[in-house]
């Protein structure tokens, strides 16, 4: 038999949408903040030539680290708007922050002190994000002034205009994400990369074809790349709604001279804990290095630049071995560090509930513990499959304006994760709407 929660869901239809006018609100702002955060993508930067700089960059693109970071950045990059650098400081600001909170005693002592705890760690991410936004805002400048014809008046006052600029249109994307999140539907942050990718994508699918109209891309590869994109996001789907359910039992109880039976139901731990993080992370580390190459490889003296830029190029050895290292490490890293087998065992102890076989309290726990590291290795295994493979061959058939698995991967999982909210609401306001004709009709009897 279904649940309350279950048959509220299949009632939903845009009639309830139509009536739940606080999710409306939540949606046009939303939108509304997107629309300035794309409006945003095209104010340049001051003093740079749009000819100049479009061609260093449509060679730097042909190497794919620039097409990469310009697809994440929303078509910021080739455009050097005030939104270049998009949300990839705070991103490995974060990276940074989580890591010292598992090394530093200060540091977790603020993490368990609840919601005051975690906005002094929020704190501590935007500082940090602001000094990796300005020294890579100052790289980039230099880089530009290398760059032959592209900065219109080289010197300081570009080099501080440009990291004035830069860091102020991150900080507005940070602000914004978080606006997102506390007045809006979804996570602000992800939506905003979201935003970011959708907005090129119909670009590179037209291009893809292209190149197939003009030969220089077989016409069967064409079409199996389209193919691979919805097998791809048929694994996504399939994965992210896998779950792996521990049985828990409760004991019976007695109330007054009543004895009632004990009830069942189950842990669900997913098999991608993680979702997305892992992928964001190693792409934010990649690009980070493979960014400042790119800009400063054409400087004198710093040829030597150029050999580190090749080799993390994208569908090279080492690019794709460290990628596959840093996605297995995040999504152990951050399934650690968002659940605990330890506190839930407790919370099963505490409730009286118990898996079947397994004794309560620190067996409990060993056995969480070895459920999910298996089920994470998994999960792992399967952020590898969907970010590498479609790589490898895009890199085998030279076509690096192709939209690759990880973008498929962030587009499939902030869509379900936002769908997954809005049902939420409209489940909310179907369950108000049930309790109000409940109080109306005790107050007619």
């Amino acid at each position: 038999m279904a649940s309350a929660a279950e048959q509220l869901a299949r009632n939903l239809n845009f009639g309830t949408f139509a009536k739940a006018k606080a999710l409306q609100q939540r949606i046009w702002f939303t939108l509304g903040a997107l629309i300035v955060y794309r409006l945003g993508t095209y104010i340049p930067v001051p003093g740079i030539d749009p000819d100049a700089f479009r061609q260093m960059f449509q060679q730097g693109a042909a190497q794919g680290v620039l097409g990469m970071f310009d697809m994440f950045a929303g078509g910021a990059v080739q455009r050097m708007a005030i939104f270049a650098l998009n949300l990839l400081p705070y991103i490995t600001a974060s990276i940074v922050v989580q890591i010292l909170t598992t090394a530093s005693p200060r540091l977790e002592a603020l993490k368990k002190e609840g919601e005051s705890g975690r906005r002094k760690i929020n704190q501590y991410t935007r500082y940090l994000a602001v000094i990796f936004c300005a020294v890579q805002a100052y790289s980039i400048a230099i880089g530009l002034e290398g760059s032959q014809g592209v900065v219109l008046n080289p010197g300081w006052f570009f080099r501080i205009t440009t990291v004035v600029t830069l860091v102020g249109g991150t900080m507005f994307l940070m602000w914004l994400g978080e606006q997102i999140t506390s007045r809006g539907v979804g996570n602000g942050i992800s939506l905003v990369i979201f935003a970011g990718i959708v907005a090129n994508l119909p670009v590179t699918v037209a291009q893809t074809l292209q190149l197939s109209q003009e030969g220089a891309l077989p016409a069967f590869a064409g079409i199996g790349l389209l193919l691979l994109a919805v097998v791809v996001i048929a694994v996504i789907v399939f994965f992210e709604r896998a779950q792996r359910r521990l049985l828990v039992q409760y004991p019976k109880r007695q109330v007054g001279n009543k004895m009632f039976q004990g009830d069942s139901s189950f842990l669900p731990l997913k098999l991608n804990t993680s979702g997305v993080i892992p992928v964001i992370f190693a792409s934010s580390l990649l690009l980070l290095p493979a960014t400042f190459t790119a800009f400063t490889a054409q400087n004198e003296g710093m040829q030597w630049l150029q050999v580190v830029g090749a080799l993390l190029g994208r569908g090279q050895p080492l690019y794709l071995a460290l990628y596959a290292i840093f996605i297995i490490f995040f999504a152990f890293f951050y399934t650690s560090t968002v659940f605990n087998p330890t506190d839930t065992a407790d919370n099963l102890k505490r409730a009286g509930g118990f898996i079947p076989g397994i004794r309560p309290g620190e067996r409990t726990a060993n056995y969480i513990d070895y459920v999910l590291t298996r089920i994470t290795l998994i999960g792992a295994l399967y952020l590898c499959f969907v970010a590498l493979i479609p790589e490898i061959l895009v890199s085998q058939l030279n076509v690096s304006q192709f939209i690759g698995g990880t973008s498929l991967l962030i587009i499939v999982t902030v869509t379900l994760d936002t769908v997954s909210q809005i049902q939420s609401h409209l489940i909310a306001q179907q369950y108000e709407g049930l309790v109000k004709k409940s109080r109306l009709g005790g107050k007619r009897r």
